[in-house]
């Protein structure tokens, strides 16, 4: 292993600075504006929420993958199939946050109508973190599932085997409460591949042995990964089998539904997707989901922690007070981030913020 490499975290830079930093750059790279403002936006709340190796920590490749073309600058998805409560486009690998808040505004007011709408896209280009979306659709009082999977990645494991198959295929859902809104966000996989990178850069080792070797060994050292290791399914070695059933179900509803899969070689940022908008007041009304929610948000709130623990805390809830911090205050980006990206700022004569 090398030796630990310390960065120092970004000052405090306000939100606003930074979508708007992000856009231009994205711009200037030839995403239309209104793309480079839903890809920014998106980018930016995950860092808002801590989630910062799905901020952006991504924006240099997405700049590449622009510059390259593995990210198409223009053009419209194509609708492969179009029935009342359901839709499925071919998203032509256009950015994946543009293509999926698109996907929510198809969603919603079919949702309104039918009680539930269902977008499924394939070939669109990465969307970033799940959790960054939820909100748009609990703020409306609806509730909101979306996965991903990426057919062209197979860094996981199956459960008992010992090469690389799956994506780390993330799995998510918001729903309201009369509080906070719940919001899960899980990855299939025990680890994700941008955390293991990181800590691959910064010379240090998991925290537990998520990883196989190639010889399909548990360890925690991330350099295997680029010498045919792989990631440990959800549930690591003693209960993978759970994220593996959870992996081959988010296979199903992505790869499987929009005819997109692993047969068929394809860029490792190239993702499937799907978003389910559920609306309660076609079910037993949202009233009465906000207060079910709420009565059990507060009794997991109230369970009695494990000696020594921390009170218990619902997904998504520190999160969403990091992220009211952090728009209040200014975002603390992960070290390395601006590094990453000054020569793009240079290169586009865009000015970084906080310098």
């Amino acid at each position: 292993m090398n030796a630990m490499t310390t960065l120092a975290p970004s000052p405090r830079i306000a939100a606003a600075a930074l979508r708007a930093f992000a856009s231009q750059l994205l711009q200037t790279a030839g995403l239309a504006a209104d793309r480079a403002g839903d890809v920014a936006d998106i980018l930016v709340a995950a860092d808002l929420m801590g989630h910062d190796t799905h901020g952006l920590n991504l924006l240099p490749a997405y700049l590449e993958h622009l510059g390259n073309g593995t990210m198409a600058a223009t053009g419209e998805p194509e609708v492969v199939a179009d029935r009342p409560a359901t839709l499925t486009w071919d998203g032509r690998q256009l950015p994946g946050q543009w293509l999926v808040l698109r996907a929510l505004d198809a969603a919603i007011p079919r949702a309104r109508i039918h009680g539930t709408a269902t977008v499924a896209i394939r070939n669109a280009h990465h969307i970033g973190s799940l959790s960054a979306y939820l909100q748009r659709a609990t703020d409306q009082g609806l509730v909101m599932l979306l996965h991903s999977s990426a057919p062209g990645g197979g860094s996981v494991a199956p459960f008992g085997g010992s090469t690389g198959l799956f994506s780390p295929s993330p799995m998510s859902m918001g729903c309201p409460t009369e509080g906070l809104p719940i919001l899960v966000d899980i990855s299939t996989s025990i680890t994700t591949n941008n955390m293991v990178v990181r800590l691959q850069k910064q010379g240090r080792r998991l925290p537990r042995p998520w990883l196989l070797d190639g010889q399909g060994r548990p360890t925690d050292d991330p350099a295997v990964i680029g010498a045919g290791g792989t990631l440990m399914p959800l549930g690591g070695e003693d209960a993978g089998h759970k994220g593996y059933g959870l992996a081959l179900m988010v296979e199903a509803l992505t790869a499987g539904l929009v005819d997109r899969g692993r047969h068929q070689p394809g860029f490792r940022f190239n993702n499937t997707v799907f978003l389910q908008i559920l609306d309660p007041q076609a079910f037993g009304g949202l009233p009465g989901l906000r207060a079910q929610m709420e009565r059990i948000a507060e009794a997991c709130r109230t369970n009695p922690p494990r000696p020594g623990g921390q009170p218990v805390r619902l997904p998504g809830e520190a999160a969403q007070k990091l992220a009211a911090q952090q728009e209040r205050d200014g975002v603390v980006l992960a070290p390395g981030i601006l590094d990453a990206l000054r020569p793009w700022a240079e290169k586009f004569a865009v000015s970084v913020p906080g310098c």
